[in-house]
């Protein structure tokens, strides 16, 4: 799922405290009722696509998963469980999932009114509808099911023969290509979600926009109220199933354009809202420390994965420093130099360039080094980055023998390296022409405080480590609009504006190693956009010469070799494991942190949300760590505590353990 960077990350921050609870004043009754049914928090980018079969932008997502279920959901430990199946059968050969539907599950309008029962056929309406609708999400399941490649790609007009079959009302039928042991997993996300044909049909066109009355509702909560950059408002849906582990009645989230972070934490206090991040580097720290010393809590590490790509064949260039065509041809040839590429790596230290918004207390907290997290899957019972760490020092054992790929810390910068390696570029790009220093712009978002002053440090250790008479950061300010219209919400390569950038960011849509990796997979990698690529055949020379250049084909061949392996799990694993050392010596992106690591105060009771390391239900900041569904979120009259944080989280960790054992032991 492709994640927005931004100085206040997507929709999914809400909260609501009142100065009694946070200075432990007593309340009246109602009072109290209110302070543990509402939640209030804010929100920094507008959904602009509630079409959830659709959408990848978590910015959307993050909201449509509190709307709309699927057969499937996490519960708070991650396990999945039924939503709008209450039960599921697979076949011996692992290819066949049949499941079962709840009875009485409704589809509501806008205003809560009952529509039609949710059944089988929907899924089926559903899917047909994502092709058909040219789904940014279709690859987590084109390749999957029988029959689905050949009507996305037109080479058979009759979905009847795609593998997926409503076989009554109550009972829908997935055949696969391949058994997947992870299936489960992808029926958590949009893009396996139903849709009443109906009103598809009596919308027309209009399916899916951002507006209350754009979709249907099955799930938790309704869309009330979204006033673009003003407000979102959702309300409890009293016809969902499940509503009895629905604790929030109203959630309301107000515009916040990131320009006064210290001003959450005084809404906080004031009672305007459940929960603030705070900042460590802010002027106003002293204030939150003084006041709320003892519930200054750090979220977890997270699934997600942040940091910087290079635009390999840049073609747009609204938003640029460079005046001449020459200054722009020598930036391409040094982006698509290797050595180049490493050294910026090694250059830029990560832990000063999160200390930005975490202070230097929490600045390892939530750093990262590779695209897939270390202990994301385990092969051969140690953690996936081990493979990951061994595989990467056979490509370059001088740049990366010994290299600590583990969470919480940096593991790449080096300045001597970093002298090193652009030395060996100089040499080769001065043969072919190039002037120096290097010019490298960098979009930011002029109005998000937090964000620029990281793009500052970036800038800063880059220039100061490799020299600025061999390279320049130009950091272009921006508006909002035009931030996103260059970095994440552009749609094609070609609209990419930056030679690096940092505004996106991704977690898995599906429990697997290739659910992150096959992002940048040449022929249908969801993000190869971020690195100015075309998907599959090259629309000019350049995206073909930019390709060549770097091998790209040499990496969609190792994913394909790995995605091959479907009855060995360690050798599934250990074959992702080499196409990530592949990306990591490419150096064609940096990963630098995940969410999480980062300090809130909050009335939210730790631990009471859905937990998911992929798909819709994946991370948000509501509780860092945690899903963006509201659904099983509780809220406390009075803030949670530093202790009451670390017994709720000893308790969940045992829990997992316990859940965790009980798995292997029946495999």
């Amino acid at each position: 799922m492709k994640w927005q960077k931004k100085g206040l990350l997507t929709a999914m921050l809400v909260g609501i405290a009142l100065m009694g609870a946070a200075c432990g004043n007593k309340s009246s009754s109602s009072s109290s009722n209110s302070k543990t049914s509402e939640y209030n928090y804010v929100y920094s980018t507008d959904p602009d696509n509630f079409d959830y079969t659709v959408t990848s932008r978590a910015t959307n997502s993050g909201h449509l998963v509190n709307f709309v279920n699927g057969l499937l959901e996490n519960d708070k430990y991650g396990r999945l469980t039924g939503a709008m199946a209450k039960s599921w059968d697979v076949s011996k050969d692992g290819k066949t999932y049949t499941y079962h539907l709840r009875n009485n599950i409704n589809w509501v309008d806008s205003q809560g009114n009952p529509y039609a029962k949710v059944t089988a056929e929907d899924f089926v309406t559903g899917l047909k509808h994502a092709v058909d609708a040219k789904s940014e999400t279709l690859y987590v399941v084109q390749n999957s099911i029988v029959g689905l490649n050949d009507y996305a790609s037109g080479k058979t007009k009759d979905f009847s023969k795609v593998g997926v079959k409503a076989l009554d009302d109550k009972t829908v039928q997935y055949t696969l290509n391949k058994p997947e042991n992870y299936w489960n997993s992808k029926l958590t996300y949009g893009v396996m979600y139903p849709v009443n044909a109906k009103f598809l049909k009596s919308q027309g066109k209009n399916f899916g926009n951002a507006s209350t009355n754009g979709i249907l509702y099955n799930g938790p909560f309704i869309l009330s109220n979204f006033t673009s950059k003003s407000v979102i408002e959702y309300k409890k849906n009293a016809n969902y199933w499940d509503k009895k582990h629905v604790y929030l009645n109203d959630i309301k989230l107000t515009y916040n354009d990131g320009s006064n972070p210290d001003g959450l934490y005084k809404s906080y206090i004031k009672g305007d809202f459940t929960q603030s991040r705070v900042y460590p580097t802010s002027a106003d720290y002293k204030n939150v420390v003084k006041n709320s010393k003892d519930n200054i809590i750090w979220g977890d590490q997270d699934s997600s994965n942040y940091g910087f790509v290079f635009n390999l064949n840049r073609q747009s260039y609204n938003a640029t420093s460079k005046k001449t065509t020459k200054a722009k041809e020598d930036t391409k040839k040094a982006i698509l130099n290797r050595n180049f590429r490493l050294a910026i790596r090694f250059g830029f230290n990560k832990t000063a360039y999160n200390a930005q918004s975490t202070g230097n207390d929490g600045a390892a907290k939530s750093l990262r080094n590779e695209l897939t997290p270390p202990s994301f899957v385990q092969v051969d019972g140690k953690d996936y980055g081990d493979a990951v760490a061994k595989d990467l020092a056979q490509y370059d054992s001088a740049a990366f023998g010994g290299i600590n790929l583990a969470d919480g810390q940096d593991g790449t910068f080096n300045t001597a390296k970093a002298k090193e390696y652009f030395n060996k570029a100089k040499k080769e790009l001065q043969a072919q022409g190039v002037a120096f220093p290097i010019h490298l712009d960098l979009p930011a978002d002029q109005k998000a405080a937090l964000t620029l002053n990281k793009a500052k440090s970036f800038k800063s250790t880059v220039e100061k480590n490799l020299g600025k008479n061999n390279v320049v950061v130009d950091i272009q300010l921006l508006s909002e609009d035009k931030y996103l219209a260059a970095t994440y919400q552009a749609t094609t390569a070609a609209a990419s504006d930056y030679d690096i950038s940092n505004a996106s960011g991704w977690t898995p849509d599906f429990e697997d190693p290739s659910s992150y990796l096959e992002i940048y997979n040449p022929n249908s990698g969801s993000n190869l956009m971020n690195l100015g690529l075309d998907v599959g055949a090259s629309k000019t020379a350049s995206d073909a010469a930019a390709k060549k250049a770097i091998n790209m084909s040499e990496y969609g061949d190792l994913l394909a070799k790995a995605d091959a392996i479907t009855d060995d799990t360690n050798a599934r694993y250990a074959a992702f494991a080499k196409a990530e050392a592949w990306l990591l010596n490419s150096g064609i992106q940096i990963t630098t942190n995940s969410q999480g690591g980062t300090p809130v105060v909050t009335n939210v009771v730790p631990y009471t949300g859905i937990y998911a390391q992929s798909g819709l239900y994946s991370p948000s900041n509501v509780q860092p760590g945690i899903s963006a569904s509201y659904k099983g979120v509780k809220l406390q009259a009075k803030p949670v505590t530093i202790a009451q944080q670390n017994k709720a989280h000893k308790a969940w960790l045992a829990k997992r353990a316990e859940i965790a054992k009980e798995e292997a032991s029946n495999d």
